[in-house]
């Protein structure tokens, strides 16, 4: 063999355990943070993934005094975060160094670029090395494994994320850091065994691989069934008559329409005719949305209630649309706010993140100018056939030109009304075209007359339009409950919306906002049903937690959102004279973003009045303190634990001196020989009451004849001290406690 090849296996051969150990934590806590994958940054996962990589290659690889290699991960740990960061040296200011403030400012500014990675991946590193240094017994191995995969099989079970591939490599660690902490023990008592044993690599290790391989194949490849038994908590809830909501997808699973109970994934619908069902939240992202305001992305609406579902009625299939669009060419709106009502420019840069062709563009109602396609120098001439619906407010897309592909990138302009409560109570909820009328006020044959009645009855103490399409949106989100899987056992009746009411009693989006809009038409005022996306989520701000309210800083909701799959939504639009179509959202637990006029402030009289001049107070620098002392803080407790965990033995060897303080010599080592006694039952050697001390050794020597001289000299130093009548010495007792010590490790 190559003598450097020879070095290096000798060098593995040394403590493989503890080389081993430490690269099983590090893939455990890698499946672990993968659960986290909706909460964490990009950024996050690579800086973490990096300093359990290199952290373990140190433990690995690396020799000499435990205290350089922690040091040489630090140092990395500081090295990956200033890579991945952007982190750029910000130099001292001009102000003496004897400035208290000086340093504060300056080492705030520099910290501050590498939050909250640097806390992070911190607490992640003294987490793998307190995991690794705390795993010496077989049971604190099982207690760690059992940790990971609980925690995995929740968040699998309650969470959109896919783990089972984590479960599995939980699983399979788990049997592999067993297996090597037996063979582990198996050397450390059988020395010579374990070197014959070494001559024959094969036989040691296929059987291991074998039974690993068995195991894993039995999890990966064996049939998918449904569960036997239901989880204490859904079968806690279902015996109350309460649904448990899902948070999850199909999770991958196959099956026929029928197997999977009617469910599907949360996304835009294409087709609306036959609303109902459950559905799977799936919260994988569709695009990303820059506006200068918070709002509804609208996409389509429809007029026609069939009782199942919705579809174009018949104005809306007469429309005339206008094709031949510009950039920045201003869009005639119909049905939109009059010249007296007070509107908000409202700009938008969606970016779409997957391929769908979708049929319309979105935006915040109504759009008024498409300005762009495409980003930058990639700008596109909008194709001829983009289509523009002057009544409906839809600006659609021709998804069967292929020549016109979906834009990944444009931008728009919306004109939003103001919200004017005060004025849409005195409006009249009338339309002008009868044919318009006919579409919106439209219901079916056989629609129950229990709807009309029960809309009748919300409504009676109303005295306006307004006023009772509140009414309705107050009745639906106070009274239903919200939930992706409505029990649809209950529903008996034709009619969606009449099932809704008073069948299944609960529902998502669809079911809210179709009975807001058909019970509105049974009470004359003009509705249609619209659907799009709800606004999204921001990105985390890690400075939050410390600062004002987020709508206190910024109350119009600017921002770039993140719309995902489970965004999806449908609402309501009310038509009033004068005001166009106003938005009515009724499913509980969702709020329109309406704009709102600028509450002017209040001037008292005494503020008009001339004030008596007052001396201006003299000028003071501004309080440039920096709230430094989390930093240290946390600084400190990381210090604190690291300390903790290296001194470990210590600080217990401390604690058991402290306890025996006041203990003679002779009392320690019976009070040590005690506790040797308490290991020897759990490891299976009995001390019967009718037999002595001396007779159960010799029986245990005969059981573990290896075991047996290190006995005899532990006996002979505790019948020394308990029945011999003579004073040990302090030197006697710390041997004989050495002594007990070595022979427990061997236990």
């Amino acid at each position: 063999m190559h003598p450097v090849f020879d070095a290096v296996r000798r060098y593995l051969a040394q403590e493989w355990y503890r080389k081993l150990k430490y690269l099983f934590v590090a893939i455990l806590l890698w499946q672990w943070f993968f659960s986290l994958e909706d909460y964490w940054w990009e950024e996050t996962f690579q800086i973490v993934f990096v300093v359990l990589a290199l952290s373990t290659a140190a433990e690995m690889l690396l020799a000499g005094r435990r205290w350089v290699r922690l040091l040489l991960q630090l140092l990395a740990l500081i090295a990956i975060n200033i890579h991945y960061t952007g982190y750029a040296w910000v130099p001292r200011s001009d102000e003496p160094w004897r400035e208290s403030v000086a340093w504060r400012d300056w080492f705030s500014a520099n910290l501050t670029q590498l939050e909250p990675f640097l806390w992070i991946s911190l607490g992640v590193w003294l987490l793998y090395q307190f995991a690794a240094l705390w795993t010496i017994t077989r049971m604190q191995v099982l207690m760690l494994v059992s940790i990971c995969l609980l925690t995995l099989l929740v968040a699998d079970s309650f969470s959109p994320l896919l783990l089972w591939d984590n479960v599995a490599w939980t699983v399979f660690v788990g049997l592999a850091w067993l297996i090597a902490e037996h063979l582990w023990r198996f050397q450390s008592k059988h020395p010579e065994s374990w070197k014959h044993l070494l001559q024959y690599p094969v036989s040691l290790i296929m059987p291991t691989l074998l039974v690993l391989a068995l195991v894993m194949a039995s999890g990966l490849f064996v049939p998918n069934i449904a569960p036997v038994f239901k989880d204490p908590y859904t079968a806690w809830k279902e015996s109350r008559g309460e649904t448990v909501p899902s948070f999850v997808g199909d999770k991958g699973l196959s099956g026929s329409p029928a197997d999977n109970a009617g469910d599907s994934r949360s996304g835009y619908s294409r087709g609306d005719s036959e609303l109902g069902d459950g559905f799977q939240f799936d919260y994988s992202p569709i695009m990303e949305i820059t506006t200068t305001r918070r709002s509804y992305w609208r996409g389509e609406t429809k007029g026609l209630y069939t009782g199942t579902g919705w579809e174009d009625g018949s104005a809306e299939r007469r429309e005339s649309s206008v094709i031949g669009l510009m950039n920045e060419e201003e869009l005639q709106r119909l049905g939109g706010p009059g010249a007296d009502v007070e509107t908000i420019e409202v700009a938008q840069t969606v970016t779409m993140l997957r391929e769908d062709a979708l049929p319309v563009l979105f935006g915040a109602a109504p759009i008024s100018r498409l300005m762009s396609l495409g980003d930058g120098e990639a700008q596109v001439r909008i194709p001829g056939r983009v289509a523009w619906l002057p009544y409906s407010w839809e600006l659609r897309w021709p998804e069967e030109d292929e020549r016109a592909a979906y834009p990944q990138v444009y931008s728009i302009v919306s004109e939003v009304p103001i919200l004017d409560e005060e004025g849409l109570r005195a409006a009249a909820a009338e339309l002008d075209s009868s044919q318009q009328r006919q579409t919106y006020l439209q219901l079916p044959d056989g629609l129950p007359q229990r709807v009309m009645d029960l809309a009748e009855e919300i409504t009676a103490a109303a005295e306006s339009d307004y006023e009772r399409m509140r009414a309705l949106e107050d009745y639906l989100k106070l009274t239903f409950p919200y939930t992706n899987t409505p029990d649809l056992s209950r529903r008996e009746s034709d009619d969606f919306v009449d099932a809704f009411l008073f069948e299944v009693q609960e529902g998502y989006c669809d079911y809210y906002s179709s009975a807001l809009a058909v019970m509105g038409r049974t009470i004359g005022v003009p509705t249609r049903w619209v659907k799009g996306y709800a606004p999204g989520v921001l990105p985390a701000d890690p400075f939050m937690e410390s600062m004002p309210d987020e709508l206190e800083l910024n109350p119009e909701g600017s921002g770039t959102y993140t719309v995902r799959n489970a965004d999806a939504h449908s609402w309501v639009e009310a038509y009033f004279e004068g005001y166009g179509w106003i938005a009515f959202e009724p499913t509980a637990g969702f709020s329109f973003p309406y704009s709102y006029a600028e509450e002017e402030p209040e001037v008292s009289v005494e503020e008009v009045e001339p004030a008596a001049p007052v001396e201006s107070a003299p000028e003071t620098a501004p309080d440039r303190r920096t709230n430094w002392m989390p930093f240290v803080g946390a600084a400190m407790v990381a210090l604190l634990a690291a300390w903790t965990v290296l001194r470990r033995r210590q600080l217990l060897a401390s604690a058991r001196n402290w306890r025996l303080r006041h203990y003679t010599a002779n009392q320690r080592i019976v009070w040590e020989m005690e506790r040797l006694l308490r290991d020897c039952r759990r490891k299976g050697l009995q001390y019967a009451e009718h037999e002595t001390l001396r007779e159960a050794i010799r029986r245990w020597g005969g059981e573990r004849s290896y075991l047996l001289d290190d006995f005899q000299a532990v006996l002979q130093s505790f019948e020394l001290a308990k029945y011999s009548g003579r004073l040990v010495t302090s030197e006697e007792a710390e041997l004989a406690a050495a002594r007990i010590k070595q022979l427990r490790e061997k236990l």
